[in-house]
C-alpha cells in the first residue's frame, strides 16, 4: 500500500515550502505552530477524513530503520569540537547545568511527591511518565533526541501529541520571556555583582572547500546501511550512530556541516510525517496537572542556572543563551542572544548544537531513572 507513502511525501513538502513562504500570516502562524507539529496533524487530519488507520503500515518500519537514524548521524555530525572549544568552559558548563537539571529533575520531584495525584494517577496510572523523555529529547537535543526518546519509551500516541502541544506552548512563552531577561543583563550584573565580564573568543568559520552534498549523502547513508546491516538493537544503533556522526564531521576535514545540518532538519520533518500516521484524534486529551507538572520544570531549570552562573561569576547573558540552547534550539537560541551581542550568536548557534548532540544521551538517562526509581 502505497498511499501512506504518498501522504508523508505530501505532507513533508507542504510543510518545507510553506515554513520557507514569505507571506506575513504564514510566518505567524510557524512563529506559534512549528514546522514540526504541523508535519504531525497534517497526516492526522487526512487519516481522519479519510476514515483509515495507518497505525500498522510498513512505513512505520521503514523510518525507524533508515528515517530516524540518518536524522541522528546527520545532526550529530554538524557538530565541530574546534569551534566549541572557542565558548570557554564556562558557559559550557554552565550550558550542561542546565541539561542535568532537565535530566534529572522530574525524577527528583516524583520521587519527593511519590504519593501525590500527579505521581500515582497522572504520571503512573495514566502512564504519563512516558511523555518525560520526549520532553528532556525536546528541550535538551531538539526534534530529532525528541523522536528517538518517544521510541524508546514507547510513548502512546495521544500522550506525545499531548506533550506536543503543551511543549510548543511553553517554548513559545519562555522564548518571550529569555527575550526580556537577557535585556536584563547588565543589571543582573551589577545586582548579582558578576566580574567576569569579558567577550569569548571569536568563533571562525570553517574555510576551504566543502564535500558536495552528494558526496556527504552517500557516505551518511553507506555508514547507516552498514550499521542496519551489522546491528539489530535500536538503541545500540542510535548509539553507534551518534559517535559516527561526531567522527564524521571532527575527522574528515573538509566535511560539509552546513549540508548536514540542513539534511538532518529535513529528515526530522519526514520522521515526524509517518509518526502523524499513527495519531488518532479520538485519543486526544490534555492534562492539567501535567502542564503544572511541565512549568515547575521549567522554571525550575532557570532558578538553578541562574544560581550555577552567580557561582560561576559569568556574565547573566549567559543564563538566557544557554537556556534557549538547551529548550529553544538553534533557531532562537541566536535571535535571543541578539538582542544582548551580536557577536555572540556564533556561540549560541554551537552550543544549540551541541544540545541537539547530547540530548538523546540525557533523555536515556532520564528513562533509567524514571523506571528505577519511580514507576
Amino acid at each position: 500500500m502505497y498511499t501512506p507513502w504518498f501522504i508523508s511525501m505530501f505532507t513533508v513538502i507542504a510543510v518545507y515550502f510553506l515554513d520557507r513562504w514569505e507571506n506575513k500570516h504564514i510566518k505567524s502562524l510557524f512563529d506559534w505552530v512549528p514546522a514540526i507539529l504541523l508535519a504531525y496533524i497534517i497526516p492526522a487530519l487526512i487519516s481522519f477524513l479519510m476514515d483509515v488507520d495507518y497505525s500498522q503500515a510498513n512505513i512505520h518500519n521503514f523510518s525507524k530503520d533508515y528515517f530516524i537514524p540518518l536524522a541522528i548521524i546527520a545532526v550529530m555530525s554538524s557538530l565541530s569540537l574546534n569551534q566549541l572549544k572557542a565558548i570557554g568552559w564556562k558557559p559550557i558548563l554552565l550550558f550542561a547545568g542546565g541539561s542535568i537539571f532537565i535530566a534529572v529533575f522530574p525524577v527528583l520531584l516524583g520521587m519527593g511527591f511519590s504519593s501525590t495525584d500527579l505521581v500515582v494517577e497522572t504520571l503512573v496510572d495514566q502512564e504519563y511518565w512516558k511523555g518525560i523523555p520526549p520532553i528532556v529529547g525536546s528541550w535538551i537535543g531538539g526534534s530529532t533526541s525528541q523522536l528517538v526518546l518517544k521510541e524508546l519509551v514507547e510513548c502512546p500516541e495521544n500522550i506525545f501529541l499531548s506533550v506536543l502541544v503543551m511543549d510548543n506552548i511553553l517554548v513559545n512563552i519562555w522564548t518571550i520571556l529569555m527575550f526580556q531577561t537577557i535585556k536584563k543583563s547588565t543589571f543582573l550584573n551589577k545586582r548579582l555583582k558578576i566580574t567576569d565580564l569579558q567577550m569569548p573568543e571569536d568563533i571562525r568559520s570553517e574555510e576551504g572547500k566543502k564535500l558536495s552534498s552528494w558526496a556527504s549523502a552517500v557516505i551518511l547513508l553507506g555508514v547507516v546501511f552498514a550499521c542496519n546491516f551489522l546491528i539489530e538493537s535500536f538503541v545500540a544503533k542510535i548509539v553507534l550512530l551518534s559517535f559516527a556522526g561526531l567522527a564524521l564531521s571532527n575527522f574528515i576535514k573538509n566535511w560539509n556541516f552546513k549540508f548536514a545540518l540542513k539534511a538532518g532538519g529535513i529528515l526530522i520533518i519526514v520522521v515526524m510525517a509517518v509518526l502523524g500516521l499513527k495519531l488518532q484524534f479520538a485519543t486526544l486529551g490534555f492534562n492539567v496537572s501535567f502542564l503544572g507538572f511541565l512549568i515547575v520544570w521549567l522554571l525550575g531549570h532557570f532558578v538553578f542556572m541562574m544560581i550555577l552562573a552567580k557561582l560561576l561569576n559569568i556574565n547573566m547573558a549567559w543564563v538566557p543563551i544557554a537556556s534557549m540552547a538547551n529548550v529553544g534550539g538553534i533557531a532562537t537560541a541566536p535571535a535571543v542572544t541578539a538582542a544582548y551581542e551580536k557577536k555572540w550568536m556564533p556561540h549560541a548557534i554551537v552550543l544549540a548544537i551541541l544540545s541537539m548532540a547530547t540530548g538523546t544521551f540525557w533523555g536515556m538517562l532520564t528513562i533509567w531513572l524514571l523506571k528505577v526509581f519511580l514507576v
